[in-house]
């Protein structure tokens, strides 16, 4: 027998302010039918594979997973393959075989605007329907809005390129956050006294627009340090061309190589520039601590 789950459906790019309603009905509903509360969710956009075209994300898949969870306590994410069965399945057998007999789908939770099964013929008008023939429960979520702007993943996707990051928060109802393992740079920072952590950027998510943020940084202990972070192709002492985000730790003395890091964003200080020298450059990081410090004393 399946444990009863409460499936709530949808991609959750960004796990925005949106989402977040689908998550605390599903949430609720679990504990109101004491069952286990769920997301079912697929690897890739849709779109990337009916297409064939890469579409970029505010989020990568371990951070989609680890937002959910965290910050709803949703007790499973499901991340089914994108594939060409997946593209083939009908919206009934998407709902009654896949959700219902393999998931143990006692209760479904979906956006106003959410399509599912071939070419998006399910609706939630028919996901009523089926789960009312079904004999299990179906909540439909309202369209949330923010300032009278519909929250969307386009619309927080546009303020992320744009390195809006404190907009972009009021949307997210969380800080715009990136977490990856720390790896190797040229060391450059730290022959100048300010040793940085190097994070890449996984594939096909969003790159911030360019220049210094302040941000925090979340080790794997649960401890935090405020940090300087310059995402880009660091000009002055690089002309590769690669994209780098890379982060100088407030007050914090260690070794973080090999660490999986989750760096929150704040707010946009500055552009990237060229500076004519690395003293220069120097300068101004150091003005860009002070401004950190200052910021989260006030903040």
């Amino acid at each position: 027998m399946k444990q009863p789950t409460v499936i709530a459906l949808g991609f959750f790019d960004g796990v925005h302010r949106g989402h977040g309603a689908l998550l605390r009905c599903a949430a609720q509903r679990a504990r109101e039918l004491n069952a286990r509360s769920a997301v079912f969710t697929f690897d890739r956009p849709p779109k990337e594979v009916v297409t064939g075209k890469p579409v970029y994300l505010i989020n990568s898949t371990e951070d989609r997973r680890e937002l959910i969870e965290r910050i709803y306590g949703i007790d499973e994410v499901i991340f089914a393959p994108f594939d060409d069965k997946m593209m083939h399945c009908s919206w009934q057998d998407f709902v009654t075989k896949l959700l219902v007999e393999e998931h143990g789908a006692v209760h479904l939770v979906a956006g106003h605007d959410h399509h599912f099964g071939y070419k998006n013929q399910g609706t939630p008008e028919l996901l009523v329907e089926k789960c009312r023939e079904l004999g299990i429960g179906c909540d439909i979520i309202p369209k949330v809005e923010h300032d009278g702007v519909t929250v969307s993943s386009t619309y927080i996707r546009t303020l992320v390129e744009a390195g809006e990051m404190e907009k972009a928060a009021e949307f997210l109802g969380h800080r715009h956050c990136l977490s990856h393992t720390v790896c190797h740079g040229q060391h450059f920072g730290r022959t100048i006294g300010i040793p940085t952590v190097n994070l890449t950027v996984p594939q096909n998510v969003l790159v911030p627009a360019y220049g210094v943020y302040i941000t925090r940084v979340f080790l794997p202990d649960g401890s935090s340090y405020a940090g300087v972070t310059n995402v880009g192709v660091r000009p002055t002492v690089s002309d590769s061309g690669n994209v780098t985000v890379e982060t100088f730790l407030l007050d914090f003395d260690g070794d973080l190589y090999g660490k999986k890091l989750r760096l929150e964003f704040y707010r946009h200080l500055r552009g990237e520039i060229r500076f004519a020298s690395a003293q220069e450059l120097k300068e101004q990081i150091h003005r860009d601590i002070a401004a950190t410090r200052a910021y989260f004393a006030e903040n």
